[in-house]
């Protein structure tokens, strides 16, 4: 078959298949009569808004006060559950290395051009089926935001099956670079080092941040149980709400990076985490939200702690990377051997911190949103604060692992 038609069945099914996965817990809990005052249309309804939230579609509602009022509260929801988006990415991924599979390389825009015409139009008509008096939905943005996670699986799919971007987009990236000189060359590969270095810090900050969770939910497992026997949710209900919270584990795992990070994090208007400073005001009752920290936390200060580890990881990195031509380059135009790796490694560290720091700002941005009603409006990461700690943060650790990974390196030659 043509390649664009290819790629257009393969994110049909894409879609399709999200969906289900999506609408099948729904579909369960009416059938359990968790949905007493619901048809099942308005279940299909609320499944495919649902869908579309998860892609970071935003929904527009209008939530009537109570049945006797004429009033309404509007706003937007905007949360992302991020652990659910990764299911259209990871299909999208498989979708995406079965096109790339398929084409030549100055053929693959044809498939990813049907992929992501047919996710549009899916998305297109999912947000024309879904709307309701409660529930308004941009057409724009429900034809224009999903692909862009859909996307995403699909272009790292693509990239994982060609083997690399060159291949991939049929630029010869080595050709490219044979023809820069020597000192683009040095520029470009400690640049390169500089981001590498400062990504491994945000993901070893990240994961240490998510292993803080972790164990904040296991001390805390007594709490989040109490909340579940006063739901009483039932044994399906359980499961989908359990589902649900395991979709914002992501956005829970980056809060939790803000939270040690210092610059903190919102619950809602008034309600303020931080390892600083804590100020809780009614928060909705949710099991997760029953392992927020409390008591004596006047040593939680430590946990700032854990951002400079990730940076002590990103200096032993960079050395190991063997990249760093700004201290060769200051080096031949200074004799002082003291300015020029001091100021190199200060430099350094700087850099890698900023790096770290903008990839925080797309982390805060990405897990932040708006619940829609009343007070919960302000649900995320304090996301400024938050990046310029971060970055202070890794850079002194980067600075420390950059000095110490001599001693924790073993020279081949010598141990010979």
């Amino acid at each position: 078959m043509p390649l664009w038609l290819q790629g257009a069945l393969e994110f049909l099914q894409c879609a399709i298949l999200s969906g289900l996965l999506v609408l099948g817990p729904l579909v369960a809990v009416w059938f359990g009569q968790g949905f007493a005052d619901r048809t099942l249309d308005s279940v299909l309804q609320l499944g495919g808004q649902a869908w579309l939230l998860i892609h970071g579609v935003p929904l527009q509602l209008s939530v009537p006060v109570n049945a006797d009022s004429p009033e309404v509260l509007t706003g937007t929801l905007t949360l992302t559950p991020l652990g659910l988006t990764l299911l259209p990415f990871f299909l999208a991924w498989r979708s995406g290395r079965r096109i790339a599979r398929a084409s030549y390389t100055d053929q693959l825009w044809q498939g990813l051009a049907g992929a992501l015409g047919a996710y549009m139009i899916f998305g297109l008509v999912t947000g024309f089926a879904v709307q309701t008096e409660e529930v308004r939905i941009s057409l724009a943005a429900a034809a224009l935001v999903p692909p862009v996670a859909a996307g995403a699986g699909l272009v790292v799919g693509a990239r994982r099956e060609a083997g690399s971007w060159g291949r991939l987009i049929g630029v010869d990236s080595a050709a490219w670079i044979a023809r820069a000189s020597q000192h683009s060359r040095w520029a470009g590969s400690y640049v390169w080092s500089v981001v590498r270095a400062g990504s491994l810090a945000y993901l070893a900050a990240f994961g240490l941040a998510a292993a803080v969770l972790a164990v904040n939910f296991a001390m805390h497992w007594a709490e989040i149980s109490n909340v579940y026997q006063q739901l009483k949710p039932g044994p399906v209900g359980g499961a989908v709400l359990t589902a649900a919270q395991l979709g914002m584990v992501p956005n829970l795992a980056a809060w939790t990076l803000a939270w040690v990070s210092g610059g903190g994090f919102s619950l809602g208007t008034g309600s303020t985490l931080s390892t600083l400073e804590t100020t809780v005001g009614p928060l909705p009752a949710l099991p997760v939200l029953g392992s927020l920290p409390t008591g004596d936390l006047s040593q939680a200060w430590m946990f700032m702690f854990v951002p400079v580890l990730a940076g002590f990881l990103a200096g032993w990195f960079f050395l190991r990377e063997g990249e760093n031509h700004l201290d060769d380059w200051l080096s031949l135009r200074f004799r002082a051997r003291w300015f020029t790796l001091s100021a190199s490694t200060l430099l350094l560290g700087a850099f890698i911190g900023a790096v770290a720091g903008i990839l925080s700002l797309v982390g805060s941005w990405l897990s932040s949103g708006s619940l829609g009603i009343g007070r919960l409006v302000d649900f995320g990461p304090n996301a400024w604060l938050t990046a310029l700690l971060l970055l202070a943060e890794v850079a002194v650790g980067a600075v420390v692992g950059y000095l110490a990974a001599p001693v924790l390196e073993h020279d081949p030659v010598l141990e010979d």
